[in-house]
């Protein structure tokens, strides 16, 4: 993986790990509103990093790499990590593995394990990766649709078509089978204080079982609901609001109540 980093002479530091079907350019407009304040780490996933080819791996195997290069700077201990959709399934496995202590953390429609046949877990899956794959092909706006997200600009369409473009069916079938189906312990234990799992109005339905399953885990988690908003929605259209979030939970370090933001 390629690590951007920003603010490198602050010393609480804040990793922010993307979802799929984008790159790590994700995060541009939630950058300037950080930087001065945290030393920002931001991962280009593998199969998602223009500057490296290669195929998505597993949610696993990026949670270990992720820890493993943390360890080499020196870095023991995070602020705040952040994740979303798919990166928000990666936070969730660091803070079950235990191994780099959070202050906090954010799972931003996160993606849990299915408590699920297995027959049941290749169907889904397949069905994921049909509809990135028409994607890849031509229908973009589908991806509205499927996942719940904002509208799509005409530069967004562009973006997610330059992206398909770049990632394999290799990374498409991996990214889904893994953030799907990564494995847990029965009984988690985390060393994290406070973690808090955000939701877009827009996805409350769809994200049932993630909340549940987080509920279950991680025991304490404050839940936030935020109006008027898609999938995945913060970082490219609300920066603002996903740094205020941040800014917040780091600041006030409030456990165990449930919020809604405008």
């Amino acid at each position: 993986m390629t690590y951007h980093e920003f603010g490198k002479e602050n010393g609480k530091v804040i990793v922010l790990i993307h979802p799929a079907v984008v790159m790590w350019d994700y995060f541009e407009y939630v950058i300037p509103l950080l930087e001065k304040d945290y030393h920002l780490i931001i991962p280009a996933l593998p199969g998602y990093d223009p500057e490296n080819a290669s195929d998505f791996t597993s949610i696993e195997e990026i949670a270990e790499e992720l820890e493993s290069w943390l360890g080499a700077q020196g870095i023991s201990t995070v602020e705040c990590i952040y994740g979303c959709s798919m990166g928000g399934a990666v936070v969730t496995k660091l803070l079950a593995n235990g191994k780099i202590y959070f202050n906090h953390a954010v799972i931003d429609g996160g993606i849990t394990p299915y408590q699920m046949p297995w027959l049941v877990t290749r169907i889904i899956a397949l069905k994921d990766f049909a509809m990135i794959s028409m994607g890849k092909i031509g229908g973009i706006k589908l991806l509205e649709k499927a996942f719940s997200t904002d509208e799509l600009s005409e530069d967004d369409i562009r973006y997610e078509a330059k992206v398909l473009e770049m990632i394999s069916y290799q990374t498409i079938w991996r990214t889904f089978d893994s953030a799907n189906n990564y494995s847990m312990p029965d009984h988690v234990k985390t060393n994290c204080p406070f973690i808090e799992y955000w939701f877009a109005e827009a996805e409350e339905k769809a994200r049932k079982w993630d909340i549940a399953y987080i509920r279950k885990a991680f025991p304490g988690s404050r839940f936030v609901r935020f109006k008027d908003l898609g999938h995945g929605g913060l970082a490219p259209f609300y920066p603002e609001k996903l740094a205020k979030g941040i800014r917040m939970l780091c600041l006030e370090s409030i456990e165990g109540t449930d919020a809604v933001m405008g």
